[in-house]
């Protein structure tokens, strides 16, 4: 018979919610923690940090843990959860709701010191979870700490800011030093300030900046960049996959990361929503474990397809500056390097390839001297003169590509837009990029033959992690001879392939249509 009294962890319905903050299911909260030394769970003295407090999932699931693991260690019960409560567990909540809500999951009530909460051993409402209200520190319309708006976040105190307390200093030590004012993290230490074995969360990930669309500023590599600073024992943090190839910002951080040898293994999803139900982040997402003091190789887990894929390999492959998310594809890429061929990106104009922004719109007919502007949403006219570069590539042919790829996290997809002529006579707005100029329109149909192949765009998705196509997304891609067209068949014997390389190409990548003129999707920027 069916059960009438079912209760589901409040915590599972949260994680299914859609918002901005994306809450963490308690599955994967365990599946995080799994990375750690089993060891700690039995440490009496271990410390645990979650900066980025949502629904205090990781701090109830650690409990549990340390509950088990001291039983021998310190046998009476509430003793015992005292002790984990008030000198183990540490968070900061990332707004006042959520601080309640964390208190409430790991207290078993919302003031650490009520009448029901299970520890007795606090004599204040926040007990080890805190939420402070911070401002942002504006300049030049930006927060010097995380990048807000101005526009967008001066609020109001009947509005929450978005200032999240870990990243809004330049030394988070002062966070735990209890010479600053207002620290109350163990008070009677004899120490300065406090030392963390682990920092543990699932940190906001991202800001409006008040671009175009949803276009908005990343803010999760800040979390990383600040827990490291505390220098803890493990570092463990689920973050969006986007810094794989760095842009929008995540330059450096990309850069740092692909050089620390101490990130020792890295969970890769592709689809988000295998960890996340109900929630699309374009790119997915990656859980790593940094373990400060052992350094080597990294351990790399795909999960695609309802398969996993492991290997342990170096962060940064030689010859590239991007993160290869899928381990299927490295024994390609080799293949492909070996060749030593000058990059296709060469070709690949940047952004604004005419100067044009992509709510440029052209007249809807023709006119004397008039040049045709492919746009969103479709064919418009313009005078030369409206053109503010490149004018010398508007009577040439050349290959027309929209900015935006595939908005699907579904495998296989078509990676890139489709590609087009651009012929004599014509520019485009910054939906697309111009690939050439081409001396002749064979050239750049021949051109054309090579992007559609799923050999291109499979090397295009290595540097691909979100729909956006700029560039740097052709950078390991081969260039080839244009004045023939091209095939997979002759590329696959090319580059000496094997059927098992050719099968992963082929299900990572569906055939392209033939389509004319596209019209592309709204300019989004995530």
């Amino acid at each position: 018979m069916p059960t009438t009294n079912y209760n589901p962890d409040v915590l599972s319905c949260l994680a299914n919610l859609s918002s901005d903050e994306v809450f963490t299911p308690p599955q994967l909260a365990n599946q995080m923690l799994d990375l750690l030394p089993a060891e700690l769970w039995s440490n009496p003295e271990a410390r645990f940090l979650d900066p980025c407090c949502k629904s205090g999932v990781f701090l109830r699931e650690i409990a549990k843990r340390l509950d088990k693991g001291l039983e021998a260690k310190i046998p009476d019960r509430q003793a015992r959860i005292n002790h984990i409560m008030k000198n183990q567990l540490f968070g900061i909540a990332i707004t006042e709701l959520t601080a309640l809500i964390s208190r409430r999951s790991l207290y078993c009530s919302k003031t650490a010191n009520g009448k029901y909460s299970v520890c007795t051993a606090f004599d204040t409402p926040e007990g080890n979870i805190r939420y402070r209200r911070i401002e942002h520190t504006w300049k030049d319309g930006r927060c010097v700490f995380c990048g807000a708006n101005e526009a967008n976040y001066a609020r109001g105190a009947e509005l929450e800011t978005h200032a999240y307390e870990f990243i809004h200093t330049d030394n988070p030590l002062c966070l735990f030093d209890e010479r600053s004012e207002g620290c109350h993290f163990d008070e009677r230490s004899e120490e300065k300030s406090m030392k963390f074995d682990v920092i543990i969360g699932n940190p906001p990930y991202q800001l409006s900046d008040g671009g175009f669309g949803r276009s908005a500023t990343p803010i999760y590599n800040k979390f990383v960049h600040q827990a490291k600073k505390l220098n803890p024992r493990y570092l463990v943090m689920i973050i969006p996959a986007r810094w794989y190839s760095g842009g929008k910002g995540l330059d450096d951080f990309r850069e740092g990361m692909l050089k620390d040898n101490r990130i020792l293994e890295i969970h890769d999803f592709p689809d988000a929503t295998d960890v996340f139900p109900g929630v699309q982040i374009k790119g997915g997402v990656c859980y790593f474990l940094w373990d400060r003091d052992h350094p080597g190789l990294c351990k790399v887990s795909n999960y695609l397809h309802g398969k996993v894929a492991t290997m342990e390999r170096p962060l940064m492959e030689a010859g590239a500056d991007t993160f290869i998310r899928y381990n299927e594809a490295i024994s390609i890429l080799r293949k492909v390097q070996q060749f030593n061929e000058p990059s296709f990106k060469t070709l690949v104009s940047a952004q604004k390839p005419f100067g044009l922004r992509t709510y440029v719109l052209g007249k809807p007919e023709p006119f004397p001297g008039a040049v045709k502007l492919y746009q969103n949403g479709g064919v418009g006219w313009v005078s030369r003169k409206e053109i503010a570069q490149n004018r010398e590539w508007i009577d040439t042919y050349k290959v027309f590509i929209p900015r935006l790829g595939s908005g699907s996290d579904s495998f296989p997809h078509p990676i890139l837009g489709h590609p087009f002529v651009g012929e004599r006579n014509s520019a485009c707005t910054e939906t697309y990029l111009v690939i050439g100029p081409c001396n002749t329109e064979t050239k750049a149909e021949n051109i054309i033959s090579y992007i559609r192949t799923r050999f291109f765009r499979f090397l295009a998705l290595l540097n691909k992690p979100t729909q956006d196509a700029p560039k740097r997304v052709y950078q390991f891609v081969p260039m080839q001879d244009f004045s023939k067209p091209w095939t997979d068949e002759e590329l696959y014997q090319k580059y000496g392939l094997t059927q098992d390389e050719i099968a992963f190409i082929e299900s990572m990548v569906r055939p392209m249509p033939a389509e004319d003129e596209p019209e592309p999707t709204e300019e989004t920027d995530e």
